[in-house]
């Protein structure tokens, strides 16, 4: 079986343009719905984190109201598997070469430090350069804004990939405000941002690159990265 990597933000605040702060932490679907994919089919979960830091849960991931019936159950399964792996590994210290794929998952916080963490940017340059499989969902794709070359050329120029929408900020009220919108960036730095209707599972697979659009792409995008790893042998 494979070993994989979910890569965390450490960021538990997301500073406004108004200059307000708003509380951010991981998504738990994001993160559950991954893992549970990924043990379900035998493979082993790991957690990073820049500076090894556990990032909190966002609490909005554990509103019904928001973030549907199941919510509860994610949250003690996100709450469980962080448990018991016990504190992140130091992102800086991680091996790729130990990991068949790494996973970014959402909450507001790639946005806030992922998008320029360097060291992630070196762990994806070096998996994507040997074809491991590198996913991300909703939020998570900012993390691959990281991968910039001395040029300040970007690694994932030109290839296909889904993440939260701009009308998807809008619908959940923190697009007023954000320094900066994930989809619109994206695209401006070079990518081939496609999207499916609002809140509803949408994924793109482009190579050895998956991504998914909001939480509720969250298992879809996992069970493509199981299936990409099971095609590989």
């Amino acid at each position: 079986m494979s070993r994989i990597l979910i890569v965390m933000s450490a960021a538990d605040t997301w500073e406004r343009t108004d200059g307000t702060s708003y509380p951010t932490g991981y998504w738990a679907e994001e993160l559950a719905a991954p893992y549970e994919t990924f043990v379900g089919a035998g493979h082993t979960v790991e957690f990073a984190s820049p500076g090894g830091v556990l990032q909190p849960l966002d609490q909005h991931s554990a509103d019904p109201e928001v973030a549907g019936p199941d919510c509860a159950r994610y949250v003690e399964v996100a709450e469980t598997a962080l448990r018991e792996f016990g504190a992140p590994l130091v992102l800086a210290e991680v091996d790729p070469e130990r990991y068949d794929a790494i996973v970014l998952p959402g909450g507001h916080g790639p946005v806030v430090d992922l998008h320029e963490d360097a060291d992630l940017g070196a762990q994806l340059e070096r998996a994507d350069a040997d074809g491991r499989i590198v996913g991300a969902v909703c939020h998570g794709p900012a993390g691959l804004l990281s991968a910039t070359g001395p040029d300040g050329g970007w690694l994932f120029a030109g290839r296909r990939m889904a993440a939260f929408t701009d009308e998807e900020e809008q619908m959940f009220g923190t697009a007023e405000g954000a320094p900066w919108l994930l989809a619109s960036r994206l695209r401006e730095r070079g990518a081939a941002h496609e999207s499916g209707p609002a809140y509803e599972a949408f994924t793109v697979v482009d190579g050895n690159l998956v991504t998914g659009q909001n939480p509720a792409s969250s298992a879809p995008m996992a069970q493509h990265v199981n299936d990409a790893l099971r095609a590989r042998g």
